[in-house]
């Protein structure tokens, strides 16, 4: 009779000696397509990265095109990069008929592009900023149902598909971000929630969801105190934040969560991503998953 095989505990968990692990667990995404907007940097970068050793095919669509193209090129054959400014409606109908033409159809849209606006002036709803409002709901709104209208046309005859849209925290509550971000967030979850009222017929998943503050580079230059000038088109500038910034950026939110602990990072955004698109969620639409370590569902007043 042969021996048992003992197991050997790692600092990663269980390994079987003897045995190969590496395919104990089938990828959540193999041989999906998936587009990812906003994906050259900060959420969308990490949920490429996620998605693609998931087993996807996974095409960035960005305004970044240096970014984005690294990005890909360095996780070449899975990974593409295509040029998309989400507002521009010919931009996303070149994002899906190329995506159509390459692997024949879309399984998983995410809507992730977005800007955060001003976040250092002009707060007040005294002093609204009509233009700044128009280029938040452009790129944020317009942007999400550009991409909720194309990807559901391709989606519609095959009688299946995901989209995903990043709304946020700013979405469920108020007092949580300037008036044109709260504005663009909140019409995010009701674009979802109508979105996947109107497509479950065709066994279409549509999902939202709502991170707290994330330290990725859109943020942190959001909240500078000094504002950066060379802003065009409301589309937030790239700067890549030391690791001070994003130290002091995590310590605030960590100060507003009510689960101490760990820290809210572009990875936990994409495994929330990855759950949604995956067939784990597979019963799951018109949903808002919020993560945010509790921080709207509760106000400790009395001292709990």
């Amino acid at each position: 009779m042969p021996a048992p095989v003992m197991p050997e505990i790692t600092h990663q968990g269980i390994h079987v000696l003897g045995r190969d692990n590496s395919s104990s667990f089938p990828r959540k995404l193999e041989g999906k397509i998936a587009i990812i907007t906003g994906g050259a940097g900060g959420i969308g970068e990490a949920t490429v990265r996620l998605f693609a050793r998931q087993g996807a095919k996974v095409i960035i669509a960005d305004v970044e095109d240096s970014l984005g193209t690294v990005l890909a090129n360095s996780l070449s054959p899975s990974v593409t990069f295509v040029h998309c400014d989400v507002s521009n409606e010919e931009d996303i109908e070149n994002l899906i008929s190329s995506t159509i033409s390459r692997f024949g159809r879309i399984d998983i849209f995410f809507n992730n592009a977005g800007v955060l606006g001003n976040q250092s002036k002009n707060k007040s709803i005294l002093n609204f900023d009509a233009e700044e409002f128009d280029c938040v709901m452009r790129v944020n709104v317009k942007g999400v149902a550009l991409g909720m209208k194309h990807a559901a046309r391709v989606m519609v005859p095959r009688g299946t598909g995901c989209i995903i849209s990043t709304a946020s925290v700013a979405g469920v509550m108020g007092g949580l971000g300037p008036h044109a971000y709260t504005a663009s967030k909140h019409a995010i979850v009701g674009l979802t929630k109508n979105t996947a009222c109107e497509l479950g017929r065709h066994g279409i998943r549509v999902n939202c969801i709502s991170p707290f503050g994330v330290a990725t580079s859109m943020l942190v230059n959001g909240w500078r105190n000094k504002v950066v000038e060379e802003e065009e088109n409301c589309m937030d500038i790239r700067v890549l934040p030391c690791e001070e910034e994003v130290e002091k950026m995590e310590e605030f939110v960590r100060s507003l969560a009510n689960l101490k602990g760990p820290n809210l990072r572009p990875k936990d955004i994409a495994e929330a991503a990855l759950f949604l698109a995956s067939d784990e969620s597979k019963y799951i639409s018109g949903h808002n998953l919020v993560v945010d370590g509790g921080v709207t569902t509760s106000r400790n007043c009395v001292g709990l």
